[in-house]
């Protein structure tokens, strides 16, 4: 997530710096966005010298202390304690009208701007896979967050071509809460033996829908995706229509996250 943001907004025009601790994770971020900025020059969508320029605009860095922006956007890991260690961290770092914005699929951002500094500052910005080519936006304010931050943020999204939608403080938002039945209700499916995970994802294909759950889950990660129905769950109060699936707890504990370990559901590394 963090490198497809980062590509687009470079992309806008935008001087951009991505962080992050680990110095092999950055060289995979540049070959990520060098991969999608390829495919959209075989597409005639980009040109070789628009991508030398968008190129020149970008930074990579593992140095904390070079972490310093107008607008930074986080997309660590889903857990409310690691989000608001690196914004304390941040908020030290930089100006106090440096506005703050999570890219959390499911924790309201009231908790996270909880115990940082100048919390009117914090805000959503919760951008979907793969980052540089989904429309949608989601701006969600805090029960602090100022107008002005919100706006700026929502005016941000647009001018990167996207499609802002405002959000009120809820746990998993808009999409989340209202797409978190398609996991949920398949894995469900699964573990009654209603189908087997090939056939409700077929079954849900052929409705319609780009991918099936078990695809979908596979290319977002496992990981994330048992972590954002676990928070959802332990937010609404242990309701049973958000319990996690012990399938898919499997899974994360196995290492097969998906897509990106070359096993979930499927096998990816025979292909």
């Amino acid at each position: 997530m963090g490198s497809g943001i980062a590509q687009v907004a470079a992309q806008t025009g935008y001087a951009t710096m991505l962080y992050d601790i680990s110095e092999p994770q950055l060289e995979k971020s540049k070959n990520s966005i060098l991969k999608n900025m390829d495919a959209a020059i075989e597409k005639k969508k980009l040109s070789t010298e628009q991508k030398e320029v968008i190129l020149k605009r970008l930074k990579f860095t593992n140095n904390f202390n070079e972490v310093k922006a107008d607008v930074i956007i986080e997309a660590v890991v889903e857990k409310l304690e690691v989000k608001q260690d690196l914004f304390k961290r941040l908020a030290a770092n930089n100006a106090a009208d440096c506005i703050l914005a999570t890219n959390t699929s499911s924790i309201p951002i009231t908790r996270i701007a909880a115990s940082i500094p100048n919390p009117e500052r914090v805000v959503g910005m919760h951008f979907f896979m793969p980052a540089h080519i989904m429309k949608l936006v989601e701006v969600i304010s805090g029960a602090v967050t100022h107008d002005s931050v919100a706006k700026t943020i929502s005016a941000l999204a647009e001018k990167m071509g996207k499609s802002p939608v405002l959000a009120k403080d809820s746990p998993g938002f808009i999409v989340n809460r209202v797409a978190r039945h398609y996991y949920v209700e398949s894995l469900k499916a699964l573990e009654e033996g209603v189908a087997s995970y090939e056939d409700i994802d077929a079954l849900m294909e052929a409705s319609g829908f780009k991918m099936g759950p078990f695809r979908l889950m596979d290319f977002v990660g496992n990981d994330i995706n048992f972590s954002v129905t676990s928070s959802l769950f332990e937010s609404f109060h242990h309701d049973s229509k958000f319990r996690p699936s012990r399938i898919q707890q499997q899974k994360v504990e196995a290492g097969q996250l998906g897509r990106k370990t070359g096993k979930g559901f499927y096998d990816y590394e025979k292909k």
